[in-house]
């Protein structure tokens, strides 16, 4: 499957703008069939949700009429009302419009003060594209590898948008490739780029391999990373079989 993960400046808390930036760059780029947008796709890391969170999943029905007119798939993210909180949600939908995969963000980025706004979501997503078995996280949870770990025998690859700041930027490179070399799994990490909400962000998109290694990246400006993902996995698997040694409860060793 050809993929593109799409760096985009995000016009800050301008759904429409953003959106109608998404179908460009998708339209610049048709040799791909799915494309990878940043968390919070068109609205940046906006902690006011009185404007961004929705209950009408209008989002949702917009890029799914985008995903059919293009025939591709869409993976993006945007905000979902629940009570008086809301979620940090990224769906992926499919050429034919349909919902693939919606996962809500485990892990508030409370340094930000997202959990005064979003509460955590309890739900785990695994699902297929093109028979490659997927998982996404968001952002913030990529500083968990528990999380990471539990889908690591069910997956190959894993998406992770995210709206990271350059400051930090060093963290992102490092941690995005010990996700994949202790998981043995791809991973898609999709950033946004530029001025943003009074941030900067750098960027630094990319695909890693199973190994650790660096397939495709872009940093510093809007674009697309474009690559065909090729789901061998279980081929690096068979020849380093590290997840073979899991211990199921390592609890035991402690005291």
């Amino acid at each position: 499957m050809k993929i593109a993960l799409a760096q985009t400046t995000i016009v800050w808390e301008e759904r429409d703008k953003n959106i109608e930036n998404a179908e460009r760059l998708i339209e610049a780029n048709k040799e791909a069939g799915w494309f990878f947008f940043p968390e919070m796709s068109f609205t940046g890391f906006s902690m006011n949700t009185a404007l961004t969170a929705e209950d009408d999943r209008k989002t949702v029905g917009i890029m799914s009429g985008i995903a059919r007119s293009h025939g591709v798939g869409i993976g993006f993210g945007w905000v979902r009302s629940a009570g008086p909180m809301a979620e940090n949600v990224y769906t992926i939908v499919g050429p034919d419009g349909s919902v693939v995969s919606e996962y809500a963000k485990i892990h508030p980025f409370s340094f930000s003060g997202e959990d005064r706004k979003f509460c955590g979501g309890d739900k785990i997503s695994v699902f297929e594209l093109e028979g490659i078995p997927f998982s996404s996280f968001i952002c913030y949870d990529l500083r968990f590898p528990e999380l990471f770990r539990e889908v690591a025998k069910s997956v190959h690859a894993v998406v992770v948008p995210a709206c990271w700041p350059a400051k930090r930027s060093e963290h992102w490179k490092t941690l995005i490739r010990a996700r994949a070399i202790e998981d043995q799994v791809y991973i898609l990490g999709v950033n946004c780029c530029g001025d943003i909400g009074g941030l900067y962000y750098s960027g630094d998109s990319c695909v890693i391999d199973p190994n650790g290694e660096i397939k495709a990246s872009l940093s510093d400006k809007e674009g697309a990373v474009i690559y065909e993902l090729t789901d061998d996995a279980d081929s690096f698997r068979r020849r380093f079989p590290v997840l073979d040694d899991i211990k199921d409860d390592y609890g035991r060793f402690l005291g």
